[in-house]
């Protein structure tokens, strides 16, 4: 399973045969400093990232990115509520805003695919929630995996915002059964 996480910044988790992957560096899933791939020629180099570097898919999958994003093409400084709101309404600006983000999110978890192969794809956050999200992606993701079919599963966390705390305490009380707590 790869965990995303979609709100004021972007985050993920790895988890195989039901363990956390942690990693050599103790970073594996850190996805947000990575860059948007397959960037468009319109994409580059990309909005600065607070790590120093342009272009990772934080600047561009967050809830901040988003707002950035439609600045940028739009010249209305709005929140990625206001977009999602005035989406719904019909607004052509914030359609199109929200379009890049699902473009630019099946970019990323394509990439994910190509290289772990996960059964599922669970997203968490707030950015998580924005109307069509799922389907807007699944649409687009199967133009960049390498393969003729996409069988893994795209799926928001069951238990919305309190799912990380609610695996934070299940990974504890594992530990603790274990000895390591």
């Amino acid at each position: 399973m790869f965990a995303v996480i979609l709100g004021t910044g972007t985050g993920a988790g790895i988890v195989v045969n039901g363990r956390v992957l942690t990693g050599a560096n103790a970073i594996a899933g850190e996805w947000g400093h990575n860059p948007l791939p397959w960037p468009r020629d319109e994409e580059r180099p990309g909005p600065g990232c607070y790590c120093g570097r342009q272009g990772c898919l934080e600047a561009w999958l967050s809830g901040p990115g988003i707002a950035a994003d439609h600045l940028r093409m739009t010249g209305e400084a709005l929140d990625t509520r206001a977009i999602a709101a005035r989406a719904a309404g019909g607004d052509r600006d914030c359609l199109a805003t929200l379009a890049r983000h699902q473009d630019r999110l099946a970019r990323g978890l394509a990439h994910v695919v190509n290289i772990l192969d996960p059964d599922v794809i669970v997203l968490a956050g707030g950015v998580s929630g924005l109307p069509g999200l799922i389907p807007g992606v699944m649409a687009r993701w199967g133009d960049f995996v390498f393969s003729d079919q996409v069988d893994t599963r795209l799926e928001l966390a069951r238990h919305g915002d309190s799912s990380g705390v609610r695996g934070a305490a299940w990974l504890w009380a594992m530990d603790f059964r274990e000895g390591a707590g």
